[in-house]
């Protein structure tokens, strides 16, 4: 049983001297969400990115007819608030058309100030603001 013991202490101490000299080990995180993509009234704001149709985005998201991102590549300020229409997201039920990624914006289906009708408010991240409309 002695000898047990000893073998025992033998082994922690060993373990003990090795934990002081292990070298610390380098962690490394690395993401890349490559280019936004290209649709032409803007995309959702979360994973997988779909196209949103005309009418989801409200005009404050477009700078000359351009959407200005949403999600990873939103590039507006940081107290940037916008309103959407939930009402157009497949989460909320919406099963109408959608666009495809690189089809050309329609200047007719651009939306509006007096034509837009937004139930929900959000910051460019794609986070609930406290202004909702709902």
């Amino acid at each position: 049983m002695r000898t047990l013991s000893l073998s025992a202490a033998a082994t922690l101490a060993a373990g003990g001297a090795l934990a002081l000299f292990a070298l610390p080990a380098a962690s490394q995180v690395t993401l890349s969400i490559g280019a936004a993509p290209e649709c032409p009234y803007g995309y959702y704001d979360a994973a997988p990115y779909s196209c949103a149709p005309t009418g989801y985005y409200g005009p404050e998201w477009f700078t000359g007819g351009i959407f200005i991102g949403a999600g990873p590549w939103f590039h507006g300020g940081n107290d940037f608030r916008g309103n959407v229409d939930n009402h157009f997201h497949p989460a909320h039920g919406y099963a109408g058309a959608m666009p495809v990624r690189g089809e050309k914006a329609e200047p007719a289906r651009q939306v509006t100030k007096a034509g837009f009708k937004g139930n929900e408010e959000r910051d460019g991240r794609g986070h609930e603001t406290t202004g909702q409309k709902r």
